[in-house]
This record gives C-alpha cells, sequence and structure tokens, in this order.
C-alpha cells in the first residue's frame, strides 16, 4: 500500500500526519500505514480539539501504541501549545522517563522545526523525568503507584493547555494480582485524578491493553470513577481479519491464540477472560499410563494453616520432570493431619519415593514457607530431608496471579497426570473451581512445581497440539 504524499502544511492539524513525517525522518523509512493508526490519532484529536476529556484506548502490545498516543501526540501537543502542562505516567517510572526524554528529542529534530519552529527549552529543566519550556509548557514523567508532589496537568482555560497520559498502568506480569491491580487503582483514585488543573478540562488519557475484567480500564468503563468515557476498543482480530495484517499475519495472532489462550482473549482481544472456572480447562490436561523417561524428581507440599473444618488440606505431590522439561505428577497424598501426623506423613512421602529406583534422583522437598508448613520445614531438616521454604512475597505474585502463569504450560500440554490415580477427579474438580471453589491446595503446590521449570532457566517442550 503506497503512502500519500505528506503536505507539511497539515502536519499542525493532522496527528497521523506528523507521526508519519517525524518517523521517516527518525527512522528514515515509511511508517507502515495500518486502519487503527488512523482511528487512535482521530480520537486523540478530538481530546485536543475538546470533545473528548476522557478517552480509554484498548489495543493490543506492539501496535505503535506508544509512539502514536504517547511520544509523538505530546510533541504534537507542545509544538502547537507550548504551554501545556502533561503528567505521563506507566508501570514503571523508567518507562514512563525514556518516553519524556524521547519526546524531547523528538522536540529537538529539525523535522519537527520544519513544522514548529525551534522549541524554547527552559535551561534548568534538563532532567530525564521532565522537561519545560520557557511558554510554561512542562511534562513531568511518573510510575503508577508513585508520588506527584508538585505537578498538575493542565491549564485553567477551556482550550487544550496539556493532559495527563496513563500508557500501560498495569505490569502485564502482575495485571492478574488483586493486590497490584487495586494498588494502580487506588493510585488513580487517591493521586493521578488530583493531578488535572482543570478537572472539567484537563483530558485524561489511558492507553493499555486488557490482562483483567477489573483492570483500571474495566473499573473506568463501569462507572469506578463516576465519569463518562469515551472506549477506542481495537481487538487484534476483526470478521476474521487481523487488524494489521504487515505487522501481525493472521497465522501469528491464531499460533498465539493457541499457545496462550487467555493471555490473547486480553491483550490481543481485549476481552479478558471471566475468573472462576475459566482459568483451567478439562481438556487442556495430558495424561500417562506408563511413565515416561524422568531425569529428576522434586516433593512439593502445602500444609493447612489450621485444623478446621472448613480448612484447607495439606497435600504432597511427587513431580517428575522429563529432558524436555514436561512436569509429570507421580504421586499424591492428601489429608487434613496435626502437626505430628503431618510430620509423619512428609517422613513416610520422602522415604517412600527416596526408595524409588529408575525415575531420576529425588533432588528436595519444597514447601510453602508460612504457619504449619514453618515448623515441619525446621523439623524435617533435622531428620536431615533437603526441604526448601518457598516465599510468598510481592515478586512471587498471587494465586491467581500464579496461576496465570502457569496455564500456558498445562495449556500446550506440558504437564501430564496419571490416568489411573484414586485423587484424580477431586484435583481435576478443583482446578475447575478455581479461584472460587472451597479448596486450592492441589493448585498450589503444581503451580509450585510448573515454577520449577522457570526456576531451572529451561524452558517446556512447547508443541503444536
Amino acid at each position: 500500500m503506497a503512502l500519500a504524499p505528506i503536505d507539511v502544511a497539515d502536519l499542525r492539524t493532522d496527528l497521523l500526519a506528523f507521526t508519519r513525517h517525524m518517523f521517516k525522518a527518525r527512522k528514515g523509512a515509511d511508517l507502515k500505514p495500518a486502519p487503527h493508526h488512523a482511528i487512535i490519532c482521530d480520537a486523540l484529536e478530538r481530546v485536543v480539539a475538546g470533545y473528548c476529556p476522557r478517552l480509554i484506548i484498548n489495543v493490543p502490545p506492539r501496535s505503535g501504541k506508544t509512539e502514536l498516543a504517547v511520544k509523538n501526540f505530546m510533541a504534537w501537543c507542545m509544538g502547537n501549545f507550548p504551554d501545556s502542562e502533561f503528567i505521563h505516567a506507566s508501570y514503571s517510572k523508567r518507562l514512563a522517563t525514556t518516553n519524556t526524554w524521547e519526546t524531547r528529542a523528538m522536540m529537538q529534530h529539525e523535522a519537527f522545526a520544519e513544522v514548529f519552529g525551534l522549541p524554547a527549552f527552559r535551561d534548568d529543566s534538563n532532567a530525564k523525568d521532565e522537561f519545560r519550556t520557557s511558554a510554561g509548557g512542562i511534562v513531568y514523567a511518573t510510575g503508577a503507584e508513585g508520588t506527584i508532589t508538585g505537578y498538575g496537568a493542565g491549564k485553567m482555560r477551556e482550550e487544550f493547555g496539556g493532559a495527563i497520559v496513563i500508557d500501560d498502568p498495569h505490569k502485564a506480569g502482575e495485571g492478574n494480582s488483586d493486590l497490584m491491580r487495586q494498588n494502580v487503582i487506588d493510585w488513580f483514585s487517591t493521586t493521578m485524578e488530583s493531578r488535572a488543573n482543570n478537572k472539567p478540562h484537563t483530558p485524561i488519557i489511558v492507553i493499555m491493553q486488557r490482562l483483567h475484567e477489573a483492570d483500571l480500564s474495566g473499573w473506568l468503563l463501569s462507572g469506578g470513577n463516576g465519569e463518562t468515557w469515551e472506549h477506542i476498543n481495537i481487538p487484534a482480530i476483526v470478521d476474521d481479519q487481523s487488524f494489521w495484517p504487515d505487522q501481525f499475519p493472521m497465522s501469528e495472532l491464531r499460533r498465539m491464540e493457541k499457545a496462550n489462550s487467555y493471555v490473547f482473549a486480553g491483550q490481543y482481544m481485549q476481552r479478558p477472560a471471566p475468573l472462576g472456572g475459566g482459568i483451567f480447562k478439562d481438556h487442556w490436561w495430558r495424561y500417562y499410563t506408563a511413565v515416561p523417561k524422568i531425569a529428576h524428581r522434586v516433593i512439593f507440599a502445602d500444609t493447612a494453616s489450621t485444623m478446621k473444618t472448613m480448612s484447607d488440606y495439606s497435600v504432597f505431590q511427587c513431580w517428575g520432570y522429563t529432558p524436555t522439561n514436561q512436569a509429570i505428577l507421580l504421586d499424591q497424598i492428601r489429608g487434613k493431619w496435626e502437626a505430628p501426623e503431618l510430620e509423619a506423613r512428609a517422613i513416610a512421602f520422602w522415604s517412600k519415593h527416596q526408595a524409588t529406583q529408575g525415575q531420576g534422583a529425588l533432588r528436595s522437598m519444597k514447601v510453602e514457607d508460612k504457619a504449619s508448613g514453618i515448623g515441619l520445614i525446621q523439623t524435617l531438616k533435622r531428620q536431615g530431608v533437603p526441604i526448601i521454604g518457598i516465599p510468598r512475597n510481592r515478586g512471587t505474585g498471587d494465586k491467581v496471579a500464579r496461576s496465570f502463569a502457569a496455564a500456558p504450560y498445562i495449556e500446550s500440554g506440558n504437564v501430564l497426570l496419571p490416568r489411573q490415580a484414586a485423587w484424580l477427579s477431586d484435583y481435576l474438580a478443583e482446578f475447575s473451581a478455581f479461584p472460587n471453589g472451597a479448596h486450592d491446595d492441589m493448585v498450589d503446590p503444581t503451580m509450585d512445581a510448573i515454577a520449577e521449570i522457570h526456576g531451572n532457566g529451561a524452558r517446556p517442550n512447547i508443541r503444536a497440539l
């Protein structure tokens, strides 16, 4: 598809034409056109014109959203309105700072001067996370959950004077963590919204890929902050056609969909899958009747906190790993045991599998380092068992977030269960109901067993099914 010649006279009023102009000047190549580029630019132009004070853009990753809606948009606005005041945020302040620095570099390019003249930057503002113009404009970068003391966005006038621009407020790996997701929403509510200098007229723009039904986009669109938001929704596939065939052929999109249907549904189709019976599908599981070749084994345990009737069970699972990094569940025991019996069961289970021959070395037992697990770790260490505590902290994420990391391995056929195990139906039922089921004690050690593949620095043998 040939690009039409660019009329420099239009660059002040046409954001897409300006973007193409700057892309060619900076990259030495033409910007590959796509319909969604025009849709995004049209919406942003309506923001500047005052017709759209609240805008959400949901679009797949690697679609040019940051180039269009952050860097070029802010540079174009600063060219037209040099006194504009912007606050730009992302999940990482480092990313927001990089975008801000590149916006300034774009404004210093001779191609920018061809359109708007040489910008007048203040000499006393050379920090990478902000720059100022002599006309009173500023672009300031911050990270989601960061403080924004002393900075505001927009001017006290009806005419455009800057905006709050939020690009990917959630880190992809944390979008399914209730805690991390809520932290971002709380940050938006308590910190970012208050930075609008003229709330009725200062625009707020959120650009992101969907990660969860209750992510920032979902919360805002459901009326979370009490305002009406214009929603630009761009899925990767519409009517069996790619939204950007040059960059995302349909064959590639279908491959990604098959590799991880939940990630694809949210990040690419902008329809995050509902939780509860929807994370793990029964047809994903693979089974064995004869144990395949095992390179080594590890026992994983999840111990209950209390002995109350409705509390979770304690579970011990022995997992084997094949030379191609498939995870094989070899054995499991499950029950509600008080401390002395719990310790006896752990030692017996370890001894049983230590004595098993022909299935690779039994390397260690790994136990969640909390509640009854703490005492078990101490006791088994004294017994000479190589036991390792598994910490649960911010870095490892909550159960739902860890389940989304584990799901692709199960879906790709790299987790095998024994077909004839007596506990198999309970095991499958628990996964089907997760995270809304009564128990998740078998889910936890399974996710730890899958995470062990990451810990080895290896990748499973992902294969087409």
